[in-house]
């Protein structure tokens, strides 16, 4: 879970909020909102422990065309767009760190340096499985002591730009204005990785203990994380510096160090990136695996190579990955992802309803506390968000309709085709 969105996405809100009440409460709320989807999708999981996340979720709660859509989304939209957007970053940090120029041969130079980076990773999971998962284990390690590390710095540093972070009227005003929940879009995905244990339910031991613990553990960890170093950022940068700027890591370093130990900053946030890449390279195609395993048009995909790596699938994403990279900005690729998978896990957690109806004798290992009031607070603030996305950022969320779409007129021209 933690990666692109928390060292990049700062200066896109600075534009839009200037309270330091208001930014904080932005990341506050991304963690609420998570925790509660983490405890439904607990639920969710151990009812229904299968491999596929939404894809497996809305298939049997709702219908199979609306699961083969989560999946289709999943498959175009929630992994590889997500890749494309931190092998950017990763670029951009790279970009600062060494002085790179801006761009060579009319191409911005962060998008070279994100297409090696894809290739890099796809090398490593299609070949070797353990290699790919001890390296996801040992950066995401190093990516927690790191945090603590700046969030430390950030409060005992003596930089100090006197942001206002009381409970003020202006800060209440922005908190309620459309750009809030807009740049609530960036914090959705900089938490997303909150349902990944989801996704691979199938491959998880004793997933009646472990998925609860993973999902909910993990994101209040997180949550913690996310808010202390926003306001380790806040405190040290100027808001002026920061704004519109993704390599937020890197100017922290400059305003805390010299400009040469900024760049070594930018080198490791560099390097952390590149384990959000491996994250959802490594994730990704295990839902698209399962949905070959389903849909004949696609079976193609549900092949493992000899060592038990769906190989074919991680090629496509990746592909599809690199398509992202070449066509689109940072900004655009955050607000198109952002509508779709908002989408789709409000539909999942809303699905709970339907599930407690139709398993009413079932005994799941983890049942959600407090239910239905977290739910329906969750599927209240994904739909605000939903809605102002229509109306703010049309292009990016009419886009992210028109790919669902997409796969529906897809899922109705083969169904019935199973393998």
């Amino acid at each position: 879970m933690i990666g692109t969105g928390i060292f990049t996405s700062l200066g896109f809100q600075v534009m839009a909020l200037n309270s330091g009440m208001s930014l904080l409460t932005l990341w506050l709320l991304g963690g609420i909102s998570s925790l509660i989807g983490a405890l439904a999708y607990a639920e969710l999981a151990t009812t229904l422990p299968r491999s596929g996340g939404e894809y497996n979720f809305l298939s049997i709660i709702y219908h199979p065309s609306l699961g083969f859509l989560a999946g289709w989304i999943s498959f175009i939209v929630g992994f590889a767009a997500p890749t494309a957007a931190a092998s950017i970053a990763l670029g951009a940090y790279l970009k600062s760190a060494f002085g790179l120029p801006s761009i060579l041969y009319g191409i911005r130079i962060e998008k070279y340096i994100a297409f090696g980076v894809l290739l890099l990773i796809t090398l490593l999971h299609s070949t070797n499985k353990k290699t790919g998962a001890h390296f996801q284990s040992v950066f995401t390690s190093i990516k927690i002591i790191l945090l603590l590390f700046l969030i430390i710095l950030g409060l005992y540093a003596s930089n100090n730009q006197h942001l206002d972070f009381r409970f003020s009227h202006q800060a209440l005003k922005e908190i309620i204005s459309p750009a809030f929940a807009v740049s609530f879009f960036f914090v959705s995905f900089s938490y997303s990785g909150w349902n990944s244990a989801a996704y691979i339910a199938g491959e998880i031991r004793n997933p009646g203990k472990n998925i609860p613990l993973s999902l909910i553990t993990g994101t209040l960890i997180v949550t913690s994380l996310y808010v202390l170093i926003t306001y380790s950022f806040l405190k040290v940068i100027p808001v002026t510096e920061m704004s519109g700027k993704i390599e937020i890591g890197y100017l922290f370093g400059d305003q805390v160090f010299s400009t040469n130990a900024a760049k070594i900053m930018g080198l490791i946030f560099s390097l952390l990136l590149l384990s959000t890449v491996s994250a959802l390279t490594l994730t990704g195609p295990r839902v698209t695996q399962v949905m070959g395993e389903d849909y004949k048009p696609i079976a193609w995909f549900r092949k493992l190579s000899s060592k038990e790596i769906p190989v074919r699938a991680i090629l496509v994403q990746s592909g599809l990955a690199g398509i992202y990279i070449l066509t689109s900005s940072f900004e655009e690729v955050i607000t198109y992802i952002g509508f779709t998978l908002n989408l789709f896990t409000l539909l999942a957690v809303a699905g709970l309803f339907n599930l407690r109806k139709r398993y009413r004798d079932a005994a799941p290992a983890y049942r959600m506390k407090l239910y239905p009031v977290l739910p329906i607070i969750f599927v209240l603030i994904n739909m605000w968000i939903l809605v102002y996305g229509l109306i703010y950022k049309p292009f990016e969320s009419f886009a992210g309709l028109l790919t669902a779409a997409a796969g529906l007129i897809f899922y109705y021209s083969f169904r019935g085709k199973k393998p």
